[in-house]
C-alpha cells in the first residue's frame, strides 16, 4: 500500500517523465524534476503545451490515485461514460483530447492546493463532501464540474490557507 506521499512521489516522477516530451522552451531551462506542482501550474504556457499534447492515460492513472475523486466523479467531470473511462484504463496508448486534459489538469491543480491546505486527502475529501456558507452552502465538488466554479473553489481554498473565514 502506497502512503500519501508516495503515490505524490509517483506522480511526480511521472509528470516529470511527460514534460521531457514537452517543447524546452517552456521549462525554462530547468530540469523537470526541479519543478514543484506550484511551478508547474504557475507556468501558463506549460499548462498550454501539456493540453495541447494531451494527458496520457498512465499519467492520468497516476493524477487520479492520487485524487479524493470517485470514477463517478472524474466520469461527471468529464463528461465521459463510466464504460468508456473503464475501456480507456485498459489502452494505455491512450491520451485525451485537449478539453479533457484541461479537466484533468483544472483538477489536479485544485488537489494540489487543497492538499497544502488540508494536509491529508481524507480531510480535503471531507471539506469537498461539505456544503460551505462561503460558498453558498454548495459543496465544492458540485463547484468542480466547470472552470468558474474551480476559480471560486480555489479562491476559498486560498482564503483558508490564509486564514479567511466567512
Amino acid at each position: 500500500m502506497h502512503t500519501g506521499d508516495d503515490k505524490i512521489m509517483i506522480v511526480e516522477e511521472a509528470i516529470a517523465a511527460y514534460l521531457v516530451g514537452l517543447p524546452k522552451y517552456s521549462l525554462k531551462d530547468r530540469m523537470p524534476r526541479e519543478l514543484s506542482s506550484r511551478d508547474i501550474f504557475s507556468d501558463k504556457m506549460l499548462l498550454v503545451n501539456i493540453i495541447r499534447k494531451g494527458i496520457p492515460q498512465a499519467l492520468f492513472m497516476s493524477l487520479k490515485e492520487i485524487t479524493p475523486f470517485s470514477d463517478q466523479d472524474w466520469s461527471d467531470f468529464l463528461d465521459i461514460s463510466l464504460k468508456s473511462l473503464q475501456r480507456y484504463k485498459a489502452d494505455t496508448e491512450h491520451v485525451f483530447k485537449a478539453i479533457h486534459s484541461e479537466k484533468i489538469i483544472e483538477l489536479a491543480e485544485v488537489t494540489s492546493v487543497g492538499m497544502e491546505v488540508f494536509d491529508t486527502r481524507d480531510d480535503f475529501a471531507a471539506w469537498l463532501a461539505a456544503p460551505s456558507l462561503a460558498l453558498g452552502n454548495m459543496r465544492p465538488l458540485e463547484l468542480l464540474r466547470d472552470s468558474y466554479g474551480k476559480e471560486i473553489v480555489l479562491n476559498e481554498l486560498n482564503r483558508i490557507d490564509q486564514g479567511i473565514f466567512v
